[in-house]
């Protein structure tokens, strides 16, 4: 293998990590399976599997995705030497200017294939591709704000289908619901893993304005409020096979619960990050488990 064809293959990879892959991968199966499982009947998985202008909406959401991982690395280069130097991508592997460049054909290409899909998706992709650019520009050092858009734009992942399908099960909603409320807890534990970083910078999140200990209370009452919010969806949809998964998952729940009361460091909130990601693939995998 010559050096030249190494670098390209770094370059790849490189390019890869900083698009979150792994998120890019979670966020395309749960729009399809969305599609079949809540939005389809049996009768219609192979034409919904073959839906060209599905294909382009998954495919778009994920664009633009990828962009908004691209724009918070750009401008999080100082923040991340300080709270993960071992993952800083942008300014290293990858100079800057190329990094913005990529937002931008993305963000294009995003809204390019929305519009094909209809102009009603496409105007909710460019309104997506600009909020994720603010966030990174500046919502995301204000407390709770910047928390609030993000996990907004997780429920908007499946809402979308909506738009696509044109009517809105209740179904799709609860789902939505629950990837939005698991992501907005993700997102407040995060901002207390990296509050060192964040501080350093001008940032003020929630930790940095209230404190980690306030900021715990704000997530026992977060998770109390969305756990109750989300029973009375289930007794809403009564389905006794939804809320029976539901209440096994609660046991994972509480565990996570358990963990966030004796979390004192940054290991310990780096792990209920990715509690929270394996929590939502939980309850995106019921999708499937309900329909066999």
């Amino acid at each position: 293998m010559t050096m030249q064809l190494r670098a390209y293959l770094r370059l790849f990879v490189d390019a890869l990590k900083l698009s979150r892959v792994n998120n890019l991968v979670i966020i395309a199966s749960t729009q399809y399976l969305s599609a079949l499982f809540i939005v389809g009947h049996p009768s219609e998985y192979v034409s919904i599997a073959l839906d060209g202008k599905l294909f382009a909406l998954v495919l778009s959401t994920v664009v633009i995705a990828a962009s908004g991982y691209y724009i918070n690395d750009y401008y999080d280069i100082k923040i991340d030497l300080i709270n993960k130097p071992s993952k800083v991508i942008v300014g290293r592997n990858i100079k800057r200017r190329p990094v913005m460049l990529a937002h931008q054909t993305l963000n294009a290409l995003g809204i390019g294939l929305g519009l094909m899909v209809s102009w009603q998706v496409g105007v909710v992709n460019l309104i997506c591709a600009f909020l994720l650019w603010w966030y990174s520009n500046q919502l995301k050092r204000l407390p709770f704000v910047g928390n609030l858009v993000v996990a907004l734009l997780t429920g908007s992942t499946l809402l979308i289908l909506g738009v696509y399908y044109g009517h809105y099960d209740l179904l799709l909603v609860v789902y939505a619901f629950f990837a939005f409320g698991i992501t907005l807890i993700r997102e407040i534990i995060k901002d207390i893993e990296d509050k060192d970083g964040d501080a350093s910078f001008g940032g003020v999140t929630l930790p940095i304005a209230i404190g980690v200990r306030r900021t715990k209370y704000v997530l026992y009452v977060l998770m109390v409020g969305f756990f109750v919010a989300l029973n009375y969806f289930l007794y809403r949809l009564d389905s006794l096979k939804m809320t029976g998964y539901f209440l096994i998952l609660a046991l994972p729940y509480l565990h996570f619960l358990l963990l966030l009361v004796r979390a004192d460091t940054k290991i310990a909130y780096s792990r209920l990050s990715n509690y929270c990601k394996w929590l939502i693939v939980a309850g995106i995998f019921s999708m499937v488990i309900l329909n066999i």
